[in-house]
């Protein structure tokens, strides 16, 4: 997994200071796209983050580049299923900007350079896809020096979080690596550059090679204390024992056989969120759930997946959030069935969650807003119809069972009563408010 003498060179050449300070960034992306397969471009990324990371790229525009072409790489795919995306955010938050006492953290071994003003309001373009395609039709010198506006706090927590989620799923082994070259650079000043071949040979000795150094990744030996010695009194005894019947050999018959029902488990919960299952397939699957409770943790559901399971399997998802009601991420899973795409089965595992535990007011109460926003704002006027009278036989249902304090949203849910008066759920559920209102339920 390492470029060869002549792919390294090709790159050098793309990267060199007077070819990105003359051509443009989209040039310069066509080019390597150009000279290098598909099939190489993860060993092309390893090597420009290899350069930024050891100070081979001195030049601003250099870095500039080089990151442009890190990002294009990979065009057309999520920047989240990039292999590269944590550079992308390294880049932007650096290390001393994590510092809980407001002392900036020293720099360290391979960290990647710190960036200008004007280089990273540029990669806040880049991944924001703002006007893109204009900045790259410049040079990177052009960049650099033109005038840019105040940067601004884009929201990438979306990616952040992804990248959370795929790094816990990696063994803690794989944590714990460090690359094996360390650059520490001398900062003192020097009056003669570092003569440019020579730098190029130490770059092809770490790039290239059966057994390239930037491919190497140092782990520690976890060694473990070797178990005190047993005081064994009584070996002779089961060595030898003179009644049989006394001493039996038991064997734990389960030990070293796979995890065959968590596996299935696992399996299962990867196609619910793609299909709906069949009965029998949901019946294994809550089976599994209610023998092992904590197997609702490893199934590998996640809040940006619950969407696609609640739409595909609403009873399944129902199940799962009651499971994981006392988990520290269920707030999580909760912003996300807020947010969703409004729908019957949205909807009805709203209701089935509401009548089983007590979920947060502010919850409940956001979810209806926003129900009523989807039924106002919809364009199709059979769908409105539809949805408007889900909505209304909902609504009937949280104020009949006292889920809501239908005073506190009363002048939201009489407008929309009255908005689709038409529609005959509507005048049921304004007949309802009135009678409230007028105390004619009381003991509702």
């Amino acid at each position: 997994m390492s470029l060869t003498g002549v792919q390294c060179d090709i790159l050098l050449d793309i990267l060199d200071k007077n070819n990105v300070k003359t051509q443009t960034l989209e040039a310069l992306a066509k080019d390597i796209c150009k000279k290098f397969d598909i099939s190489d471009y993860f060993k092309v990324g390893t090597c420009i983050v290899m350069l930024l990371q050891n100070d081979f790229l001195p030049d601003s525009e250099q870095r500039l580049a080089a990151i442009t072409l890190l990002y294009e790489l990979y065009r057309g795919e999520p920047l989240a299923n990039t292999p590269f995306a944590s550079v992308f955010i390294h880049l932007l938050y650096p290390p001393e900007q994590h510092s809980t006492v407001g002392v900036p953290l020293l720099e360290y071994p391979g960290q990647l350079p710190r960036l200008s003003n004007a280089e990273k309001y540029f990669v806040v373009q880049l991944m924001s896809e703002v006007a893109k395609d204009v900045l790259l039709k410049k040079t990177a010198s052009q960049i650099i020096n033109s005038d840019f506006p105040t940067l601004t706090n884009m929201d990438f927590s979306a990616l952040q979080l992804a990248l959370a989620e795929k790094q816990s799923e990696l063994p803690q082994i794989s944590k714990s690596g460090i690359p094996v070259i360390l650059s520490l650079p001398d900062k003192t000043p020097h009056s003669n550059e570092p003569d440019e071949n020579s730098t190029r040979d130490v770059i092809k000795k770490l790039a290239t090679g059966d057994n390239a150094p930037m491919n190497r990744i140092y782990k520690p030996e976890f060694v473990m204390l070797a178990p005190p010695l047993l005081n064994a009194q009584d070996e002779p005894t089961w060595l030898n024992p003179t009644t049989p019947k006394e001493h039996l050999v038991c064997y734990d018959t389960a030990m070293c056989l796979p995890d065959i029902a968590s596996y299935e488990a696992r399996q299962l919960m990867n196609k619910a969120a793609k299909t709906a299952l069949s009965i029998p397939q949901q019946q294994q699957l809550l089976g599994e759930l209610e023998k092992e409770p904590k197997l609702v943790y490893h199934v590998g559901l996640t809040p940006s997946k619950l969407p696609d399971l609640v739409e595909n399997n609403p009873l399944i998802a129902i199940e799962i959030l009651l499971k994981l009601m006392q988990s520290k991420q269920i707030t999580e899973y909760f912003k996300v069935l807020v947010n969703m795409e409004m729908s019957l089965h949205s909807m009805e595992v709203v209701n089935r969650l509401t009548t089983s535990v007590d979920l947060p007011t502010a919850f409940v109460h956001l979810y209806i807003s926003n129900c009523i926003n989807t039924c106002e704002t919809i364009k199709d006027k059979y769908m409105q119809n539809r949805l408007v009278r889900l909505v209304c036989v909902f609504l009937q249902s949280l104020i009949r069972n006292k889920i809501i304090n239908v005073q506190e949203l009363f002048i939201e849910v009489q407008a929309f009563c009255i908005e689709f008066s038409r529609i005959r759920e509507a005048a049921a559920l304004f007949r309802l408010l009135k009678q409230l209102e007028n105390g004619e339920l009381g003991a509702l």
